[in-house]
C-alpha cells in the first residue's frame, strides 16, 4: 500500500503531540504526588539506584553474587509493593504516575517491531480522508445513489437505465468495499449527469477511508500540474507541481474525471499517456469518466492512449436522461 509522505508526516506530527502530552501528564502527576507523598520520592529515588547497581551485581563472579541479585531482588519487590500502598492509602490509583500512552500497544511511538501501529495508521487514514474531502461535496455515498431517478422501461438494448444503474452502482461499490490495489481499472462513459462524478467520489471515499491514498482531480486540473511542473518559472510553483504529479503517479488509486474536457494539446496528451502508461505498468488502478464514447475517444487521442483505454480498462456505460436536469425542473 502506497503512503502518501506529506500526509504520513501529518499524522507522525499527531502522534508526536499525543506522546508530548501524555509525557506532560505523567510529569504533572509525579510532581503532585511528590509534594503530597516525599516517601514516594524516597523510594524512587531507591529504585533508581537499584537499576544502577543491577549491572555490577550481574557482572560479579564470586559466591556471593547470586545471593546479592536475589536480595537486590527482593528489595525492589518490597519497595515496589511499598509504593503501591502509599498510593493506595492517598487514595491514588496505583499506577497513577507510571508512564502514560493513548496507545500501550507501541508507547504512542506509531511502530511496533519496526511495522506501523494502528494508531498511526488510524491517524494516517484521517488525514488522507480529510485530504480528500477539500475535493469532495461531503455527501458521497453509495446509500445515497437512488437508481430511481433512472428510467424503468426499456431502451432499444432492451434494458432499462434503471436495471444498468443498479448493476453498475453494485459493482463500484463491490470494487471500492473491496479494493486492495490488484483490481481493474475502469472508464465511467456516459452521457453529463448520469452520475459518473457521484459514484467515482463514493468510490474515492470509500477507498481513502480504508487506509488507501486517492488522488481525485478532473483530468484538466490534473495535467494543468503537468504543464506547471514542465514550463513554470516558479520554483516553489513548480515543487508543488512535482509533488502533485508524483501522488498522481504513485497513489494507491488515482480517479480522473472529465475526461475530454480538457484542452487536447501534444502536450497534454503526453501527460496523459503518462499517467495511463506508467500506473498500468505499475499495476496502479485508475478510474477514468468521460462523456466521450469509444469512436469519440479514437478520434480524439493518440493510438497509444486509445489502445490502453479500450484494451485494458474496464468500461462501465451509463444511461439515462440528465437527472441534474430533472432534479432543476421538479425542484
Amino acid at each position: 500500500m502506497a503512503l502518501d509522505g506529506k500526509l504520513l508526516m501529518q499524522a507522525r506530527r499527531q502522534l508526536d503531540d499525543i506522546r508530548h502530552r501524555n509525557e506532560d501528564i505523567q510529569s504533572a502527576r509525579q510532581r503532585e504526588i511528590y509534594e503530597k507523598l516525599p516517601a514516594v520520592r524516597q523510594i524512587d529515588l531507591r529504585l533508581q539506584a537499584q537499576m544502577r547497581e543491577l549491572p555490577a551485581v550481574a557482572l560479579r563472579r564470586d559466591k556471593g553474587a547470586g545471593e546479592a541479585l536475589q536480595a537486590l531482588e527482593a528489595e525492589n519487590l518490597r519497595l515496589q509493593r511499598e509504593r503501591k500502598a502509599l498510593l493506595r492509602a492517598a487514595g491514588y490509583p496505583e499506577d497513577y504516575t507510571d508512564d502514560h500512552y493513548d496507545c500501550p500497544t507501541c508507547g504512542d511511538t506509531g511502530y511496533v517491531d519496526g511495522k506501523m501501529c494502528g494508531c498511526l495508521r488510524r491517524l494516517y487514514n484521517r488525514e488522507v480522508t480529510r485530504n480528500l474531502s477539500k475535493l469532495l461535496r461531503g455527501d458521497e455515498s453509495f446509500d445515497r445513489f437512488d437508481p430511481c431517478c433512472y428510467s424503468d422501461r426499456p431502451d432499444e438494448n432492451g434494458e432499462s437505465p434503471r436495471e444498468l444503474m443498479v448493476l453498475t452502482r453494485n459493482i463500484c461499490r463491490n470494487w471500492a468495499e473491496h479494493f486492495s490495489g490488484d483490481e481493474p481499472s475502469l472508464v465511467f462513459s456516459g452521457g453529463p449527469g448520469l452520475g459518473k462524478t457521484f459514484l467515482s467520489a463514493c468510490i474515492a471515499r470509500t477507498v481513502s477511508q480504508r487506509g488507501y491514498s486517492v488522488a481525485y482531480d478532473s483530468a484538466g486540473a490534473a495535467l494543468a500540474a503537468f504543464e506547471r511542473e514542465k514550463f513554470s518559472r516558479d520554483a516553489d510553483e513548480v515543487s508543488a507541481a512535482s509533488a502533485t504529479v508524483k501522488h498522481y503517479l504513485n497513489c494507491d488509486l488515482m480517479i480522473l474525471d472529465d475526461l475530454g474536457t480538457e484542452m487536447n494539446t501534444a502536450f497534454t496528451q503526453s501527460a496523459l499517456y503518462t499517467i495511463i502508461n506508467q500506473r498500468l505498468t505499475a499495476g496502479r488502478p485508475t478510474i477514468i469518466s468521460t462523456n466521450l464514447t469509444e469512436s469519440a475517444l479514437e478520434a480524439q487521442y493518440s493510438p497509444q492512449i486509445a489502445s490502453r483505454l479500450l484494451g485494458e480498462y474496464q468500461w462501465l456505460h451509463f444511461r439515462g436522461t440528465d437527472i441534474r436536469r430533472l432534479e432543476h425542473r421538479f425542484s
